[in-house]
């Protein structure tokens, strides 16, 4: 009788290829264990403390870091899975679990991240936006900010527009060009500008 396998998925940060791998519970258990991606660049790493709690360095195809993760035996070993997530925008970024349950969350995942890459390279964006619950807040700070006077550009400019992006939004000063990217995909994003009374824009002229 075949042994029982547990499936790992993440997107390579590097290559943006779905990395795919099974492995026994045995060799699971049996020590620090690594998943690499084909192109050398990118590894998941696993290894249990003295109190059988596993730790994980999992690399991150949605935000391109690589992210440290905690998981009980009980979750890793049994079950029909778990999901990671990214620590920036809480995008589910790995898969590990029956073999059945994370090769189609893998190739979705594949997917998104592939839509990212595009549109960080200039490729025409959807209307979605990354985060709309995020974005409406972000947009709505904004409006409040812009009310009271508080949003300039470095050169001396008042004068401003702004374009929506899918998971930011750019300030973009008329005089001089300059653009300040306000991020708005996480929970993160959202509380730095909350915190903000005014936005400058960098002038071009720094």
């Amino acid at each position: 009788m075949e042994e029982a396998k547990r499936a790992f998925g993440y997107v390579c940060p590097h290559c943006g290829k779905a990395v795919y791998a099974e492995r026994t519970l045995f060799a699971m258990a049996a020590g620090p264990m690594d998943v690499i991606c084909a192109c050398g660049k990118s590894t998941l790493h696993m290894e249990a403390d003295s109190l059988q709690r596993y730790h994980l360095q999992v690399p991150c195809g949605v935000c391109g870091g690589t992210h440290d993760a905690k998981c009980e035996e009980k979750e890793l070993f049994t079950g029909r899975g778990i999901g990671l997530a990214c620590a920036k925008t809480q995008q589910l970024c790995c898969y590990i679990g029956w073999p059945e349950e994370v090769r189609p969350k893998l190739e979705g995942l594949e997917d998104l991240c592939r839509k990212l890459r595009g549109r960080e390279q200039g490729e025409e964006e959807d209307a979605a936006f990354y985060n709309e619950v995020i974005m409406y807040e972000i947009l709505s700070e904004l409006k409040d900010i812009a009310g009271r006077g508080g949003i300039s550009c470095a050169c001396g400019s008042h004068r401003w527009s702004m374009k929506v992006r899918h998971a930011a939004v750019d300030l973009i000063c008329q005089d001089c060009g300059a653009v300040l990217r306000i991020p708005a995909a996480s929970d993160a994003d959202l509380d730095d500008l909350c915190c903000r009374m005014k936005l400058v824009i960098p002038s071009r002229a720094q």
